[in-house]
């Protein structure tokens, strides 16, 4: 499999994602600095020390490069771009328990346009 190249050119520029999400119950947000070692412990937990790494890492860029999904104050996925390197998107999860519903999709979505506004005219989606 190779790298995805991303032409968010071409990308609409719209949050309708955000609202889909919150129409089933699933808020998209911004995370803040007080819970980022609540946020860090649980991608340790549910996937990786690296992915815990690079959300570290998008955390301490201003604004955050990440953007964390919620339901019922849960923490339910997480997606960050410009964490590994600039112009990368990646890395993203969400909980087996809530796949399926396409939050996955929305956080892309929510990363790549906000790349798009801060004058990305590329993003690049590794393989591996």
């Amino acid at each position: 499999m190779t790298d995805m190249l991303v032409k968010l050119y071409d990308l609409p520029l719209s949050f309708d994602g955000v609202a889909a999400a919150a129409e089933r119950g699933v808020i998209l947000r911004k995370p803040i600095g007080p819970e980022k070692h609540l946020i860090i412990d649980w991608i340790k937990e549910h996937f990786s020390d690296a992915w815990g790494s690079e959300f570290d890492l998008s955390m301490g860029r201003i604004p955050a490069t990440s953007f964390i999904a919620t339901s019922g104050g849960q923490l339910v996925g997480f997606a960050c771009y410009d964490a590994t390197g600039l112009g990368l998107f990646g890395p993203t999860g969400v909980h087996p328990d809530w796949r399926g519903r396409g939050i996955g999709r929305w956080l892309l979505l929510a990363c790549l346009t906000e790349m798009k506004l801060r004058g990305y005219a590329y993003a690049v989606i590794g393989s591996g």
